[in-house]
C-alpha cells in the first residue's frame, strides 16, 4: 500500500512538473528566438505558442509515466517469480498459539502418546545419555473435528518452542521443482530454530501414493520426493519435530510411513461418552451457563460427534439464549442446540395441510411404537412434526442408555425394523405410501447391505468379506470384491432382510393399532411428545 501512494506521488510530481517546464518555454524561449521585424507589428503572446508545444512534449510525457509504472510492475512480478520457492509456513514463536492440553479434551490416548514428545523437547539431555533420539515424525489421523490441528498447537505451546504450520497444498504449484524447493527452505528454517515443531496439515495433498506413470503429477511426487529426503537427512536429536495430520492415512506413500520418518501413528478417533462430556464443559467455560447444567444428558444424546461439532452445539446454545433474551444457557437450549445441528432449524411457518400433518404424525408413531414394543431397540427419546430446515418433516429420536462399541445381529435387525415402521404405518392406516419413507429406506438397506458384505451376519454368504471400505474417516465409502453374479445374490439378501423387517414392524403395528391411532392424535395435537410422555400413554390400559 505503503509503495503504491509513493509512485503516485512520484507520478504527479513528473507530471507536474513537465507541465511548468512546457509553460515557461512558450513563454521565454519561444519569443527570444523569433527574431522581430522592424517592419511588422509583433503581437502579443496568446496561447496559440502552445498549441505546437503541448502536442508533443504532453504525449511524449505520458509515454515515458506509462514506461516508468510497466517497469515498477515488471520488478515487482519478478520479485514474486524470485520468490516462489519460499516456504509459505506461517510461524509462531514461543507458544504463541496459546494452547496447551488444558485446551484439548476428548483425545487422552493422543495426549499421552504426544507427551513424550513435550518432554524431549524440554529436556533433550535426558534422552542424549542413553543414546535415543526422538521419533522424527508423527502422523495424526482421524474424522474431520477430531482436534488433529489443535493437538498439534497444543504440543507446542506445552514445549514452548516455535511452530511452523503449513498446509500440503501450499507446497503443490503450477511450475515443476518450485514445491520442492518450499520443502527445503521449510527444513532450513526448522534447522535454524531448533528445537521447534513443523507442522503440516493434509499432508495427503503431497504425499498420496506414487504411481508407475509419469505425467501431470510429477511436481508432486518431486515435492514428496525431497520431503522424504529431508526427513531422512536432519538429525533427530537437533529436536526439530515434524507432525502431520491427515482423514485418508491408507492414500499415503510407503515410504513416507516407514521407520525412521513418521515413526508414529497417533489417532485421534470420535470421543467416547466420556470424552464428549469432557469437550463440552471445555466448551461451556466460554460461555455463561445456569449451574444445574447436565452434561452428561447432552453427552448421551450426541453419540457419534466430534469435537468440532460439540463446539458448535454449545454455541448454537449461547446464540439461542442470546435470541430469548436472557443471560446464560440452560439445559433447553443445549438440547435444542443438539437438535438444530443433527436436524436443523424448525420451520415453524411451514404450511402443511391436516392430511399431510397426520401422515407425518402417523409415520412418526409407527417409528416409535415398534421402537417401544420390540426388544433390542433403544428407548425413545422424543417425537415431534414440526418441520426442521434439513428437509424432515419430523422425527423420532432414540438415545442408548449406555455407549455402545459393538452392535449384535439382534441389535441391527431391530433397527431396520424401527426405520420400516413408519412405512408399514402410512400402509395399514391410509393404505398407500408416501416420500416422508425415503431417508429410512436409505438407512435400512446400509444397514442390510453391511450386515451382508462386512459384518457376516448373513446365513448364505456367513463370515465372507464381500466389501472393502475405502476413506474410513471420510464416510467410509465401500465397493464390492466379488463377482457379478454374487453381487446379484447379495442384493436378494439384503432385500429378504429388508422385507422380512418390514413385516415384523407390520405385525407389530396390527396389533396395536388402538394405541397406534390414540398416539397419533396426541401428537397432533401436541406435535411433539417426549419419551416419558409416550411411554405413559403406552402403559394405560
Amino acid at each position: 500500500m505503503k509503495d503504491n501512494c509513493k509512485n503516485k506521488k512520484n507520478f504527479l510530481i513528473f507530471f507536474t512538473t513537465g507541465i511548468i517546464l512546457a509553460v515557461l518555454y512558450c513563454l521565454f524561449v519561444i519569443p527570444a528566438t523569433n527574431k522581430p521585424d522592424a517592419h511588422k507589428v509583433q503581437p502579443d503572446f496568446s496561447p496559440e505558442h502552445l498549441t505546437p508545444v503541448l502536442s508533443w512534449i504532453l504525449p511524449a510525457m505520458l509515454i515515458i509515466a506509462v514506461c516508468m509504472i510497466l517497469s515498477k510492475g515488471a520488478g515487482r512480478r519478478a520479485g514474486k517469480m524470485m520468490a516462489f520457492g519460499k516456504s509459505s509456513a506461517k510461524v509462531y514463536v514461543k507458544a504463541q498459539t496459546g494452547k496447551t492440553f488444558g485446551d484439548v479434551a476428548g483425545q487422552d490416548e493422543a495426549k499421552e502418546a504426544l507427551e513424550e514428545i513435550v518432554d524431549f523437547l524440554h529436556d533433550p539431555e535426558k534422552y542424549a545419555v542413553i543414546g535415543a533420539s526422538l521419533p522424527k515424525g508423527a502422523l495424526l489421523v482421524g474424522p474431520p473435528g477430531t482436534g488433529k490441528t489443535l493437538l498439534a498447537q497444543a504440543v507446542a505451546g506445552e514445549a514452548d518452542v516455535p511452530f511452523f504450520s503449513i498446509s500440503g497444498s501450499e507446497f503443490v504449484e503450477m511450475f515443476v521443482g518450485v514445491g520442492a524447493a518450499k520443502v527445503r527452505d521449510l527444513f532450513r528454517q526448522a534447522s535454524e530454530k531448533a528445537p521447534c515443531i513443523v507442522f503440516i496439515d493434509e499432508i495427503d495433498a503431497i504425499g498420496k501414493k506414487r504411481e508407475g506413470h509419469t505425467g501431470s503429477s510429477d511436481e508432486r511426487e518431486q515435492t514428496l520426493n525431497q520431503l522424504l529426503t529431508e526427513m531422512d537427512g536432519f538429525d533427530g536429536k537437533k529436536g526439530v519435530v515434524i507432525l502431520a495430520a491427515t482423514n485418508r492415512p491408507e492414500s499415503l506413500d510407503p515410504a513416507l510411513l516407514r521407520p525412521g520418518r513418521f515413526d508414529r501413528r497417533i489417532p485421534a478417533e470420535l470421543p467416547d461418552m466420556a470424552g464428549r462430556k469432557a469437550i463440552l464443559a471445555v466448551h461451556a467455560k466460554k460461555v455463561k451457563t445456569e449451574p444445574d447444567i447436565d452434561f452428561d444428558a447432552v453427552a448421551r444424546a450426541t453419540a457419534g460427534a466430534s469435537g468440532a461439532e460439540l463446539a458448535n452445539i454449545v454455541n448454537e446454545a449461547a446464540l439461542r439464549a442470546v435470541r430469548s433474551g436472557r443471560n446464560t444457557v440452560t439445559q433447553a437450549d443445549l438440547e435444542e442446540s443438539v437438535e438444530v445441528v443433527i436436524a436443523g432449524y424448525q420451520r415453524k411457518n411451514a404450511v402443511i395441510s391436516p392430511t399431510e400433518r397426520k401422515i407425518i404424525a402417523c409415520h412418526e408413531i409407527g417409528h416409535a411404537l415398534v421402537a417401544a414394543i420390540q426388544k433390542d431397540s433403544a428407548p425413545v427419546h422424543k417425537i415431534t412434526i414440526i418441520p426442521r430446515t434439513s428437509g424432515a418433516l419430523g422425527y423420532t429420536m432414540q438415545i442408548d442408555e449406555g455407549e455402545k462399541f459393538l452392535m449384535t445381529k439382534e441389535e441391527a435387525l431391530a433397527r431396520i425394523t424401527v426405520l420400516t415402521g413408519g412405512r408399514a404405518a402410512e400402509e395399514l392406516v391410509f393404505g398407500t405410501c408416501t416420500s416422508g419413507a425415503s431417508n429410512d429406506i436409505e438407512k435400512a438397506t446400509q444397514i442390510a447391505r453391511a450386515m451382508v458384505t462386512r459384518f457376516g451376519m448373513s446365513e448364505k454368504f456367513g463370515m465372507t468379506a464381500l466389501e472393502i471400505t475405502n476413506d474410513r474417516y471420510l464416510g467410509g465409502n465401500s465397493s464390492l470384491i466379488c463377482s457379478p453374479d454374487t453381487a446379484y445374490e447379495i442384493d436378494i439378501e439384503t432385500r429378504n432382510i429388508i422385507n422380512q423387517c418390514y413385516e415384523n414392524a407390520a405385525d407389530i403395528l396390527r396389533q396395536n393399532m388402538d394405541k397406534l391411532r390414540r398416539l397419533t392424535d396426541y401428537l397432533l395435537e401436541k406435535e411433539t411428545l417426549s419419551g416419558i410422555e409416550f411411554m405413559s400413554i403406552i402403559a394405560e390400559k
